[in-house]
């Protein structure tokens, strides 16, 4: 049964969001780091690209331990990235351009150089001690066994108040202690501050660590934690979820504002826990990020399980997103499963990201097919990178600068790269692409095209027809005004496909067919990793 659409086009809910690293994305003074200035250069591009919205990793004043996610000044920006001006600025550019902004919002922790936590780490009885994670130790031990996400002890020893402080990351990155009302309120008004200037919203950091467990309970040995078989106490708390509750109130006395939550879990990717932190689907977060997808083998079946899983745990209020990669994972087109064909795999994954129910975030660089750089021991710059290697070499390698021309460092800075350029910049770049038929580039804007002028597609329901047997994934979408049907062969084969139904469509997109041309839609044949959009003319 077809149901209706909703008239109105919500931009994070229809629109599509395209996540910038702004150290990476366009520097505009040759200082060899991008910045809010690049960006704003860059929006016309965006424009025409076809997206909605853009995400910026964090631009707050950071003594940038781990580039940005270490907070020294909530309501400043780096200078690194610019200035307030510049950001008020691009708040401006972007609206005029009908296109959105969404802050990072790093709740579950500051830089130990904010000065919260220098008032706080300064005495035993300071009013703010509380505002982060304190205890002491037992017989000369940290207070319990919790880690840190990197291994390690969590817990700090502060020689000058004899006591430790809990990190789930570097040391430097102390957590917040959200049991603590006046942080809270606090912490609000910072978020306050920044919708008051027209911020449209805020991708939440680690947001199902913020709280942690009030009795300080030793967690589960690792391999009971990566089976999920006991509690683990520094995140999932019921309190987070009460926290982000709030926080969602006060987003919402904002109109049209929205928030999506980094859910972190071990293993990674769990749709029922990230469905979780959307509640009824309007009084916690309006998105949440599962990345059971991207850690997936390359087969239709798995990701047909994967795909469904995931949609039924969305609550009948929500909605889900899809996401392929970020500035913490390798990118898509080096999956660790894509290791032929990488290609006709990212066309293929392209066309699942932009007509999958949902809404989608586009790395930088993903509608290019930018791939994962390989960096020399001398070139790496992140912190993790550098502790573990040779055995992980960090995230740098998804960080590289944006590819977007043929001249030096590939027109990303006429000065010296903060990390060097992927050397394939001559032949993957934006100028380079643009006109070519059939490029990844090419795909990607045709794509967005497409999902634009069809609300079946950017707001219609979803159903599976064929769930990865035989390698292939067919599913509709649709709602009163239309039936779309896509296909996709995740195979180096041809492949037969009946759909069990007596359809006839029209194409409006196909990697090997030609557009506008009618298919009959009950037994046809797909070329290998061909894909394939076919609007139903008589469903």
């Amino acid at each position: 049964m077809k149901k209706s659409m909703p008239k109105k086009f919500i931009w994070w809910k229809h629109g599509v969001v395209y996540h910038i690293y702004p150290r990476s994305f366009y520097d505009s003074n040759d200082d060899g780091i991008g910045d809010i200035k690049g960006i704003i250069h860059k929006l016309d591009y965006l424009k025409d690209l076809g997206v909605d919205a853009i995400w910026l990793s964090p631009i707050y004043l950071s003594p940038q331990i781990d580039f940005g996610y270490d907070v020294s000044d909530y309501r400043q920006i780096d200078p690194i990235f610019g200035t307030l001006k510049d950001f008020r600025k691009l708040l401006e550019k972007a609206h005029k351009r009908n296109m959105r902004v969404i802050m990072d919002l790093i709740m579950n922790h500051t830089s130990d150089q904010h000065p919260w936590f220098i008032e706080s780490s300064s005495a035993s009885d300071h009013e703010k001690r509380d505002w982060y994670i304190w205890r002491s130790g037992k017989n000369g031990k940290p207070p319990n066994n919790w880690s840190t996400c990197f291994g390690g002890s969590a817990w700090e020893f502060h020689p000058v108040t004899n006591q430790y402080y809990y990190h789930s990351f570097f040391k430097e990155q102390p957590d917040l202690n959200w049991r603590n009302e006046h942080l809270r309120n606090e912490f609000f008004d910072i978020v306050k501050y920044w919708l008051d200037m027209g911020v449209d919203g805020f991708r939440l950091d680690v947001a199902n660590l913020i709280v942690k467990d009030k009795k300080l309970r030793d967690n589960p040995g690792f391999f009971q934690m990566l089976n999920q078989t006991q509690p683990v106490y520094t995140r999932n708390r019921p309190k987070s979820i009460k926290t982000l509750k709030l926080l969602r109130k006060l987003i919402d006395k904002y109109d049209n504002r929205m928030c999506v939550g980094e859910i972190y879990t071990l293993p990674p990717g769990d749709p029922k826990l990230a469905a979780s932190y959307l509640g009824s689907g309007k009084n916690t977060l309006n998105l949440a990020f599962d990345f059971s997808l991207i850690f997936k083998r390359w087969n239709a079946k798995l990701y047909g399980q994967t795909i469904k899983e995931w949609m039924s745990q969305i609550p009948a209020k929500g909605w889900p997103c899809n996401v392929l990669s970020n500035h913490d994972l390798f990118r898509s087109y080096n999956r660790p499963f894509w290791r032929l064909h990488k290609r006709q795999k990212a066309i293929v994954a392209a066309f699942l990201l932009l007509t999958l129910k949902g809404t989608p975030f586009i790395y930088y660089g993903e509608e290019i097919g930018m791939q994962n750089s390989r960096l020399p021991r001398r070139f790496i710059k992140d912190p993790i990178g550098k502790r573990f290697w040779p055995f992980y070499s960090g995230r740098d390698k998804a960080r590289s600068p944006m590819q977007w021309n043929k001249l030096r460092n590939s027109g990303f800075s006429r000065g010296e790269p903060w990390l060097p350029v992927n050397r394939n910049y001559y032949c993957v770049n934006v100028e380079s692409l643009k006109e070519k038929k059939g490029s990844i580039l090419y795909f990607y804007r045709q794509l967005l095209k497409i999902r634009r002028k069809n609300s079946a597609l950017y707001a219609g329901e979803w159903e599976f027809l064929n769930d990865g047997k035989n390698g292939v994934l067919v599913y509709k979408r649709f709602n009163n005004e239309a039936a779309i049907v896509v296909c996709l062969n995740f195979t180096p084969w041809n492949k037969t496909v009946n759909v069990g139904r007596d359809w006839e469509g029209i194409i409006l997109l196909s990697t090997h067919k030609v557009k506008k041309h009618l298919i009959a839609l009950d037994k046809f044949s797909l070329l290998p990793f061909e894909s394939l959009i076919v609007e139903v003319i008589n469903s």
